[in-house]
């Protein structure tokens, strides 16, 4: 059985703890619209309750709340107290159908049936073999579920080869396994059967330079605390001065969002 990178490290997903990266967290792209009508297609049982994994700030479960009746209610949970505070604080952080726990989603408390368990880009930091049971218990009878993943590539081919060549010079993982893919090793552990996938249409975003450069500040292998604040500093001039050179002021990013669904397994 193959063993999970050496970068999915507890060490390595600490830094979701840390404020500087929570507050950079809004730079980051959202997820398109296409991926909700997804997800909430996806709700066939009542109650229509969804549990959101490693919520952070809350991408997922801040408009999925916004959706009654069609969602009843969200059950945000993140280990990071940081990531919650930050998303309380954002658009639609306070609705009432929206539900924030602080706790490791592999033993913190939780109020099932769910309808639909939602994991943005998150899943891969958890420990599997713990919580998948435990999600397989927590679902409805046709409950799902949902892992997303968002590919955020600049519209530009030129800049976006100068993106890539100095997020490997700066990058502080010395382990990178691209060819790594949760789903795939999910279903080799007995885990997850997968029954559904859908990849939405291109969605242009555009950003200003200065926070398009912040937002590398919240993915971990940049991250304020992995990173000395002199090789911060470099990266965030050199990537300046590319996006400058290249395309000027404001970033054009090609949004394109996958949601794989099925079912956890007990292994």
């Amino acid at each position: 059985m193959s063993e999970p990178p050496g970068f999915l490290r507890p060490d390595v997903a600490a830094v979701w703890e840390d404020r500087t990266v929570a507050a950079s967290y809004r730079h980051r792209p959202t997820y398109p619209p296409a991926v909700f009508e997804t997800l909430v297609g996806l709700i066939v049982d009542a109650p229509r309750a969804v549990l959101d994994l490693g919520c952070g700030t809350g991408f997922v479960a801040r408009p999925l709340a916004t959706l009654a009746p069609r969602v009843a209610r969200v059950d945000a949970v993140d280990a990071s107290s940081a990531m919650i505070a930050e998303g309380k604080r954002l658009p639609g952080g306070d609705h009432p159908g929206l539900r924030w726990i602080v706790g490791r989603v592999e033993d913190t408390p939780l109020d099932p049936p769910y309808a639909l368990v939602t994991a943005g880009e998150s899943l891969h930091w958890m420990d599997w073999g713990v919580l998948l049971p435990r999600l397989a218990g927590a679902l409805s009878p046709r409950g799902s579920l949902a892992m997303l993943d968002l590919s955020v590539p600049v519209a530009d081919p030129a800049l976006g080869a100068d993106v890539v060549a100095l997020i490997r010079r700066y990058t502080t993982f010395t382990e990178w396994r691209p060819d790594f893919d949760l789903v795939a090793e999910l279903e080799r552990r007995g885990l997850f059967r997968p029954d559904g996938r859908v990849e939405t249409e291109v969605v242009p975003f555009r950003q200003p330079v200065d926070a398009y450069v912040e937002s590398f500040h919240a993915r971990a292998s940049l991250s304020w605390p992995r990173m000395a604040p002199d090789a911060a500093a470099a990266f965030d001039a050199d990537l300046r001065r590319a996006v400058r050179q290249r395309v000027g002021e404001s970033v054009e990013l090609a949004i394109r969002a996958i949601v794989i669904w099925g079912r956890p397994l007990r292994g």
